[in-house]
């Protein structure tokens, strides 16, 4: 065999699912349907609502109602194809798992290196909007706000942002005391920002105008994709719950339960609150804003404490959002540890917790001094562009998986394949180039950083043997 031959048989090798699965995993299985529903929630619900809207209004005008209903069917079909896979492979590594029995080597180290750009920026861009919240809470309590020096990066003015640095911080430490107190926490942190956005949409509703809705289409229908395409930021984290399938207790059942029921409640809140949002402030309005909730609040309706109480919702949403994407990118990392495709740290467990603790002290280092220097718009837009690529990868998969292993037992089966697969690839490419240009350069980039670390590293490492006949 030559030797462009045993390259090329090691990057198309494919793990076999049962090797996925790995049964005796040292992870602990303590998550139910609950725990799993709320993880997903809590890594969705969050800075793409409270701060992105502020971003996306302007580009679609009252249609960002249709621009979160266009995200939400690119992310449902992506869900299906996602609950399918995490009930027929329920392993930690989600879609990276996922591709690396479909679709081979190289392509999940692909879809790995995009999750890898998906959690870790997002959780960045998230951690930046925290500290905004927390800066118009301080504000709206007693007039004061922390210095731009302090709580902005370079690009902004500032030097530093300081609370979105500690956001950070304080998430990893909740993670490394354990998954089953890190559940509970975020548990308490959804239902808090739930019942924040709900007490939005009471209130915004009560200084609801037609006429902010008219024109519908100021910027026409290509507005609504340039939304729609900033928007799905706000739809990335309910992959999370897959991230959990070797801490899950039942994960062939409760795992495409809580995909799916997630994304409906997603979606239906996000909707109801675009549409107070935009109801209660003219879209132009929105132009710069960074908390675009609180802005709409503290300038249409009358009583301070509205205002307050949304802040602090805020600032337990994004909070609870940083823990939860926080957790899927040490468990991607342990997954493509264990694989030997990154260094065999990031699997390391701690004995007491029985968490990858040197894996999640790395990330959170790394993240916190990305949230530190960088602003959200570029963090955002370069995380929904990773985001889409991995997600047509997992509508490949699913279509690949149906044909290569037929008669392997699915507890979910997505409806009308391969039509809804591809309808799901499709979206997501199309969403892909409503993004900007600069947001195609970063990924590029980041890809050829990607393939230089495969090459140069992985190829070598990777503990899947090359079959004797290839």
């Amino acid at each position: 065999m030559s030797n462009g031959q045993r390259i090329g048989a090691r990057v198309l090798r494919r793990k076999p699912i049962d090797q996925l699965t790995h049964p005796g995993s040292e992870l602990k299985r303590t998550m139910g349907v609950g725990h799993l529903t709320m993880i997903s929630i809590g890594a969705t619900l969050g800075t793409g609502i409270f701060v992105v809207l502020g971003q996306a209004v302007p580009k679609a005008g009252p249609a960002i109602v249709l621009s979160f209903v266009l995200a939400g069917i690119t992310a449902l079909f992506s869900a299906l194809s996602y609950a399918e896979l995490a009930g027929l492979i329920p392993a930690s590594g989600s879609s990276y798992s996922y591709t690396y029995a479909t679709l081979g080597e190289i392509v999940a180290w692909v879809c790995g290196w995009c999750l890898v750009l998906e959690y870790g920026v997002s959780v960045a861009a998230v951690a930046v909007g925290w500290g905004q919240y927390i800066n118009e809470l301080l504000h709206l309590v007693t007039g004061l706000r922390i210095p731009d020096a302090l709580s902005q990066p370079p690009s902004a003015g500032g030097i530093v942002n300081i609370p979105a640095v500690l956001v950070v911080v304080l998430s990893m430490l909740v993670l490394l005391g354990g998954s089953k107190g890190s559940a509970r926490t975020n548990t308490i942190l959804v239902w808090v920002k739930v019942g924040a956005l709900l007490m939005f949409c009471a209130v915004a509703f009560t200084a609801f105008q037609a006429g902010n809705l008219q024109p519908l289409f100021p910027l026409g229908l290509a507005g609504v994709s340039a939304g729609a395409a900033t928007l799905f930021f706000s739809y990335i984290g309910f992959d999370a719950a897959s991230t959990a399938g070797e801490e899950a207790k039942n994960p062939q059942r409760d795992l495409p339960r809580a995909i799916i029921l997630s994304l409906v409640v997603i979606t239906a809140l996000y909707c109801a609150v675009a549409l107070a949002a935009v109801g209660a402030m003219p879209w132009q309005s929105f132009e710069g804003t960074e908390a675009a909730l609180s802005r709409v609040l503290t300038d249409n309706v009358s009583g301070a404490i509205w205002p307050i109480l949304l802040s602090i919702g805020a600032v337990v949403a994004t909070a609870s959002v940083v823990l939860t994407v926080l957790y899927g990118q040490t468990r991607i990392l342990y997954a493509m540890s264990r694989d030997g495709l990154v260094p065999s740290v990031f699997a390391k467990l701690s004995p007491r917790t029985g968490v990858p603790f040197v894996n999640t002290l790395v990330v959170g280092s790394f993240i916190g001094v990305l949230a530190a220097f960088v602003s959200l718009g570029s963090l955002a837009d370069v995380t929904s562009i990773g985001t889409l690529f991995a997600f047509g990868l997992v509508n490949i998969a699913v279509i690949i998986l149906r044909r290569t292993e037929p008669d392997r037992q699915r507890s979910f089966r997505v409806p009308f394949s391969p039509v809804t697969p591809l309808l799901g690839l499709a979206f997501c490419v199309y969403m892909m180039f409503s993004l900007g240009l600069d947001s195609w350069i970063a990924f590029v980039v980041w890809m050829v950083v990607g393939f230089v670390i495969y090459f140069g590293y992985s190829v070598r490492k990777a503990r899947l043997a090359v079959p004797s006949d290839q």
